[in-house]
């Protein structure tokens, strides 16, 4: 059961960081994230926020399914 929770909550911030950088927002919270990774991938930040909300939500998917419940 707290694989299940987990998994959700790490869905929940992939889809979070997806929707943000798709819609360039300009949230407090979102902004500090734009703010530190503008560091290192300049103008495409919004596309990396895109592309590791994707691979957060694939994730949360696979935690939530108990994969690694069985595995350990």
């Amino acid at each position: 059961m707290p694989h299940i929770i987990s998994g959700i909550l790490v869905i929940l911030a992939g889809l979070y960081l997806f929707i943000c950088g798709r819609l360039k927002s300009e949230g407090t919270i979102y902004s500090l994230f734009v703010a530190r990774s503008r560091i290192l991938w300049k103008d495409n930040v919004h596309v990396f926020h895109q592309v590791a909300g994707v691979m957060m939500i694939i994730f949360g998917i696979v935690v939530a399914a108990g994969v690694f419940q069985r595995l350990f």
